[in-house]
């Protein structure tokens, strides 16, 4: 794989390898891709200038009457479809938003992002994320049909979906990912592909190529791929339990070898601002009405506001230091779902850390046992609260965090607040198939 740094290089490459059309991504607020495609005869221009396109029809984005934005693309993200026709290769480029005079536009998801990282940067430290998105494989997209009732690391034959991982896993080595391993789900037919760690932004732009690869590896097989979170009744859901680390230079600054947890005082600051204001960047990270059908307890989602070393039912986990891995030292943020928009997801994030480093917030003491076993009232007594229960009690508290304001700026945390109000009204009055064949009947 030839790795692209500036305009010539890519224009070289396109031109040695007859690429037939260049595709521009970028991504709306609610994390969803978008996709154009330009032929090579205008990349050059579209490389140096952007190319414009109609912002009100995209969601979170501008207002009809300032509908001109534009998408500049970024050489360093140049890389080949491995899902496309070799003899005439497709390639992509992800795109940064600009207003007219070249200014980043606000309501850019991955700017959103940009910004948090570049005031991080001056401070002298590098944001590292590894997340491990699972998701599901199903027939097609108008059922949850599974392909297989395989579980926890089963292998060939009752794991009927090895060779699309496989697929999968070659494609984004294609496109430069590094993976570090795959397995099957808990629930049938679900799987996980986990990416090597690496710096926020990278990693945020590498999600949103994973779960295209995902998808388009599924279809070219004729199965549906889908991140929703909970789409099995009965079962467990998807997560994306997200790594983080905090470097200077090559030091990580999470590690320090005198702790009973071999963790800094600045690590456990970070995990304590993650505690305090994890219900209120809830709804960034679990952003659909269906992420709370798996935020229940008994699926191992966490949904208390906890943190241990080995305890899976916690929010945080702390990974058991390894003699000589002082670089592997990260916590581990179990609540988000892998349907969620990374870019904003990493950025209330990183915020929520950097805020309880900034304060100086104490951390509590971690809680080993189950937290499902334990009733109310030893939970109570523990301070182990709960994360929203459904996406109106997330967005309330959302809406009322300045946090979460500030990290996203005005304009996207409005457009967010406004989408998922529309979503949850449509929700709250929509009549599902459960209430006629439960009430119908009887009332």
């Amino acid at each position: 794989m030839e790795i692209c740094a500036t305009k010539e290089d890519v224009l070289r490459l396109v031109r040695d390898r007859n690429v037939s059309f260049v595709q521009f991504w970028f991504t709306d607020v609610l994390g969803m891709l978008k996709v154009f495609s330009i032929t090579p005869s205008e990349l050059e221009e579209g490389i140096e200038e952007g190319m414009g396109f109609d912002g009100s029809s995209i969601e979170g984005f501008c207002r009809i009457e300032e509908s001109d934005m534009i998408a500049k693309p970024d050489p360093k993200t140049f890389r080949f479809l491995p899902w496309r026709p070799a003899d005439r290769p497709v390639a992509r480029m992800i795109c940064d938003i600009v207003n007219p005079d070249g200014t980043p536009y606000e309501g850019d998801p991955r700017w959103c992002l940009k910004r948090i990282l570049a005031r991080l940067s001056e401070e002298g430290y590098t944001f590292y994320t590894g997340p491990e998105l699972e998701y599901f494989y199903f027939a097609d997209e108008t059922a949850p049909k599974t392909l297989d009732r395989a579980g926890y690391f089963d292998g060939l034959p009752i794991d009927r979906a090895t060779d699309l991982r496989r697929q999968t896993i070659f494609a984004l080595q294609e496109m430069g990912i590094r993976v570090e391993y795959s397995h099957h789900e808990v629930a049938p037919s679900q799987h996980e592909i986990d990416l090597r760690y690496d710096e926020a932004l990278t990693m945020a732009d590498k999600v949103m190529t994973y779960r295209t690869a995902v998808k388009e590896v599924a279809r070219q097989n004729g199965v549906y791929a889908t991140f929703m979170p909970k789409p099995i009744f009965g079962q467990n859901g998807s997560g994306m339990h997200t790594h983080q680390s905090l470097f200077q230079g090559d030091r990580n600054v999470f590690f320090d070898a005198a702790d009973e947890f071999h963790l800094s005082a600045l690590a456990k600051s970070y995990i304590a601002g993650l505690l305090r204001h994890a219900p209120e960047i809830t709804a960034i990270c679990n952003q659909w009405v269906n992420s709370y059908k798996r935020l229940v307890p008994g699926y191992e989602a966490p949904v208390y506001v906890s943190w241990a070393r080995r305890n899976r039912s916690a929010m945080i986990r702390v990974p058991m230091y390894k003699p000589g891995k002082e670089k592997a030292t990260r916590i581990e943020f179990r609540s988000p779902d892998p349907a969620c928009n990374p870019y904003l997801a990493f950025a209330v994030m990183l915020a929520a850390g950097l805020k309880g480093v900034k304060e100086g917030y104490p951390l509590p003491p971690p809680v080993e046992e189950d937290i499902y076993e334990m009733n109310e009232k030893a939970r109570e007594k523990a301070g182990i609260i709960s994360l929203p229960g459904s996406l109106n009690q997330a967005i309330t508290l959302c809406e009322k965090s300045e946090l979460v304001r500030e990290t996203l700026g005005d304009h996207i945390f409005e457009k967010f607040i406004e989408n998922k109000r529309i979503e949850w009204d449509r929700f709250r009055t929509h009549v599902s198939q459960f209430e006629i064949e439960r009430y119908l009947p009887m009332l």
